[in-house]
This record gives structure tokens, sequence and C-alpha cells, in this order.
């Protein structure tokens, strides 16, 4: 134990990835339907070997780690956010001022009642909201109080031990209630209305818009038989659902395939569409062949796509595809619509913000001529662009070391808050104009991760010692504290967005979710709901909250402070 404690101690980065690997592996483990996640895991073991070893990582590494994070945050959120500030979408706002409002007001409480320190409170307020980011920009307000070192060092380490109680209330509370609890008392099958919801944005409809997420795009080449003397187009709206006539082979020549050529009999037709949608071509056109020379080299391509057209914002998905005529959007099949890295239903009720990314599929001429008119198509092979990134992290530190005093107590946004703004810029403007600033999602969600991850287990490592004390200090207070954190402004949304704006249930647990920033607690009930649509609400909230609560941190450190 002496040699495993000395190699720790010396060596701060073996300590680190001991509490990556083990944290992200209890937080993998799930009971019933509740996980802590890897960030949460994290916390707990970094606590646990702070206990047993006197261990931490350089400062240094815990500011570009969690400014990293902050950055991504902000990045992804920023075309949301923005989105978001319309008529339409700025009615679920209520949600994020509902959850803001009350969790400054029980953590005001908390303090008055249990008599809290800065740390604890601004802990217990962070994990009752599931809140990760709030300990960065609680921890960076810390540090820039008017106090020994010693006793910052002591509050900065009791954020991070009673964030990762009141973390686990809160998580488990969110779970419980929204997936639940609150289908029950809303006297709802969530199944149901979800479905009914689903119906009510066209779902089920046979329009190629609504076709289900990869439909099973295929080619079939069929010998025109029955199909003698059909135009292309009649063989279209015979199939439906999008199909469309890629090639025709007449007597070893290929045949333009124009809507008013006409077939006959002998000719050798590619059909491109839903496998489903095909699986009458013997009977409308004749058996199915084996495709000729000339054939072969039509190649299917997908494309993904940020949404940055003129119009394509703040409207549904079937009013955008009505503003692109047929032939422009002819062979091309919308497969995903992705925001903030949750997929919406592809529906033509489902609303489209700038930002977004659609998925289309089709043949590579077909998608060439058309993602021009919606957007800009990401380039896979670009994962990462340095120089934009960069830059946005620098500004963002510099907006962070702006402070105003407020008396004797000096705000200021810190790394965190300085850096999640400019996150917001860049991001916006990057969905304005993508063609710099590429930040591929799959780069983007290591980056937050291990950037939170590996802050958070620097957190934990310095709070080992302290967790003890903190906890035989305040007791079962703490846990009472982070559920009622947790359940109070989730009780509050569900009667305002049930009874007051009468909104579907879905979108009211999908809401109540966002207000909390919590992934478990949508992911527990769209597999209630059955099908996505809890998400339409979540994504709106999420980005609104997602700006709120990181923001929250030198709030609560200055009110805990005047309190105390």
């Amino acid at each position: 134990m002496d040699w495993a404690k000395n190699i720790i101690q010396s060596t701060p980065e073996i300590a680190l990835f001991i509490c990556l690997a083990l944290g992200f592996a209890i937080g993998a483990v799930r009971i019933w339907k509740i996980s802590l996640g890897g960030v949460a895991g994290t916390l707990i073991v970094a606590i646990v070997v702070g206990m047993f070893a006197d261990v931490k990582l350089n400062d240094e590494v815990k500011n570009i780690a969690f400014a990293m994070f902050i950055f991504t945050l902000g990045y992804l959120s920023g075309p949301s956010f923005f989105a978001s500030l319309n008529r339409k979408s700025l009615r679920y706002g209520v949600f994020t001022v509902i959850e803001v409002v009350m969790v400054l007001t029980i953590t005001a409480a908390a303090i008055k009642i249990m008599g809290l320190d800065i740390g604890t409170a601004a802990g217990l307020m962070a994990g009752g909201a599931t809140e990760s980011a709030v300990v960065g920009t609680a921890t960076d307000a810390i540090a820039k109080l008017n106090l020994p070192a010693a006793e910052i060092s002591t509050l900065q380490a009791n954020v991070g031990t009673a964030y990762s109680i009141s973390y686990i209330c809160g998580l488990i509370t969110i779970v419980l209630m929204a997936s639940q609890f609150f289908p029950l008392i809303m006297r709802v099958d969530l199944r149901a209305e979800a479905e009914k919801l689903w119906r009510k944005l066209g779902g089920g409809s046979t329009d190629e818009a609504a076709s289900p997420a990869l439909p099973g795009l295929v080619g079939r080449a069929h010998q025109i038989v029955a199909g003698d003397g059909l135009t292309v187009a009649d063989v279209e709206k015979r199939f439906g659902k999008g199909v469309t006539v890629e090639r025709i082979r007449r007597g070893g020549d290929n045949i333009a395939a124009e809507p008013a050529a006409r077939l006959v009999l002998g000719d050798i037709v590619l059909l491109v569409g839903p496998r489903d949608a095909l699986l009458s071509g013997d009977k409308v056109l004749g058996p199915e062949v084996a495709p000729t020379s000339g054939m072969t080299d039509l190649e299917l391509d997908a494309a993904d796509v940020v949404v940055t057209a003129k119009g394509f914002s703040h409207a549904t998905l079937g009013e955008l595809r009505e503003q692109i005529p047929p032939q422009q959007r002819h062979g091309v099949f919308l497969s995903g619509i992705n925001r903030m890295d949750h997929d919406l239903p592809v529906q033509p009720g489902t609303d489209i913000h700038r930002g977004d990314t659609l998925k289309f599929t089709g043949t590579k001429a077909d998608l060439a001529a058309f993602v021009p008119k919606v957007g800009f198509r990401i380039d896979p092979g670009v994962k990462f662009d340095f120089v934009f990134i960069s830059i946005g992290v620098v500004l963002g530190f510099m907006i962070g070391k702006i402070v105003v005093p407020l008396g004797d107590i000096p705000l200021g946004l810190g790394t965190g808050g300085g850096c999640l703004l400019s996150g917001l810029a860049f991001g916006w403007f990057r969905a304005r104009d993508p063609k710099v600033g590429q930040y591929h999602p799959a780069a983007a969600e290591v980056i937050k991760t291990l950037g939170l991850a590996t802050f958070i287990c620097a957190v934990g490592l310095s709070s080992g010692p302290e967790a003890v004390r903190l906890v035989k200090q305040f007791g079962i207070g703490l846990p009472i504290a982070g559920v009622l954190m947790t359940l109070i402004p989730a009780t509050i949304s569900l009667i305002v967005g049930w009874k007051i704006m009468k909104l579907p249930s879905p979108l009211v647990l999908g809401s109540i979710c966002g207000q909390q920033c919590s992934t478990p607690g949508i992911t527990a009930v769209q597999q209630q709901a059955g099908n996505t649509t809890p998400l339409m609400a979540y994504t709106i909230v999420y980005a609104l909250s997602n700006v709120a609560l990181p923001l929250l941190g030198p709030v609560v450190v200055a009110m805990a402070n005047a309190l105390t």
C-alpha cells in the first residue's frame, strides 16, 4: 500500500488515469434505469483516491481541461441557443427561468437553515441541478475571494464533495420523477401520448420526408414488361416514397431519365429508393434482373449537412420541403435530423433550426446539386480547426479576466464563464459560415468529456481529505437538500407545463429533463415514450439551461458570501 501511495503521489498523472478508468467503469454500471455516468463516477473515485493519498493535479492542467470543456459546450450549444431566441421557442424558456430562480432560492434557504459555507452551498446547487459546469465556474469565483489561501482551498474542496453527494440524489430524483411518477400524476399513458404526438407531427405518412431513419435505401434493376408504355414520371408516382428512376438502358445505350421519357418493352431500368417501396417492382415494371454494364457505376452517397440557408430556420420540416421544388430534390432522401448530438423525429412537423445537422442519402450527382440549397456539407476528413478553436479559447480566457467589483465582492465570469460565452459566439458564427471552424461532433464529444472528467478528477482529488469532515458536519441534510434542489423545480415545471401551458405530456417531461440538462433523465423518458418526441422540447430547454446554469457559479458564490 505504501508503494502504491508513493507512486501515485510522485506521479499524479497516474492517479488521473486510474480515476478515469475506474470512474467510467463505475459510471457505466446500470441499476434499474439509472447509471451515474463517467464524470460522476470519476468524481467519486477521485475523492476516495484523495482520501487514500494526498495527491493533486497541477492547477494549469485543471484550468486547461475546464476551458476546453466549457468552450466546447458553448460551441455546440451556440447555434441551438440563438436559434431558440424566437417567439415560438422562447416560451420554453419559462422552464429555465423556473430552474434558475428555484435553485438559487433553495440554496439560499439551505445556507440559512443549515449554515452552509460558500463551497458547500455552490456544490449543493451544482449537484442538485445536475450541472457539472457550475463546479468549475464556482471554484473560479471562490479563488477570487479576499480570503486566506488555505481557506480558499478548503472551500474549493467542499464544492466537489457537496456536488458528488447532491448529484447522486438529484440524478436518481430526476430519472424516477420524469419517467415514472410524473406520468402517474398526470394520469397519462406516456407511450400512447407520444404516439399521438408522433402522428400529429406527420408520423406514418408516405411522404419521403418522413421516411424512417436510414430507410434501407437500395437500388434495383428491372426489365420492362408490365411497365411498357409508362413514362418515368408515371413510374415514380406509382412507387411513391421518393423512388426515382436513375438510369434507363436500351439496346446497349443509356437513355436520359427525363420525366417524359417513355419506357418500352425490354428496357432495363435502375430504381433507387427505400427497400420496402421497391418490393412491388416486379408487378409494376417487370422481373428484377442483374444490373447491366453502364449501370453498375452508380454509387449512393451520404452527406451530413449543417443548415445555413436563408429561410431554413424557425419552420417545420414539411414547410421547408415545400420551399424546394420536386425536381430540385429528386433522388435525395432525408434520413436523420441531429441537434446537439440528439436525433430528432424525421417528421414533417419537426421544427428545423439553423445549425441543425441533416443527413441526406442519394446519388453523388443528386446530392451535389441539392446540398447547397440547404447548407454546408461537413467534410469528414477535417475533425478540428485548430486555428479557429484556439483563438476562441484565448478570447474566453481574456473575457474571464474581466472583474467588476460589487462592494467587497469581485464579480467576474472567470475561465468558465468567459470560455462559455466565447464558445457560444464562435459556435453561432460557425453555423452562419461553416467554411471555417470545423469541429466534428465526435471530436467535440471526446474533448468535452475528457476535459470535464479531468477537471472533475482534479476537484475530487483535492476534496478527498475534506470529504469525511464535511459529511460528519452536515450529515443527512446534504442528501435531503440535494433531492429538494431537483424535486421542487421539476414539480413546479410540471404544473406550469401541464396545467398552464397545456403542452403534450412528452414535451412537458422533455422540458423538465432539459432544464436539468439531464441526459440520463431524457433517456429514461424516451424509453418510456417509445419514440423521440420528448427530445423536441428537451433540446430547446437544454440549450437555454446549458448557458444559464454555468453562469450561476459566480452568482451563488456571491450570494453565499453575503449570507454567511
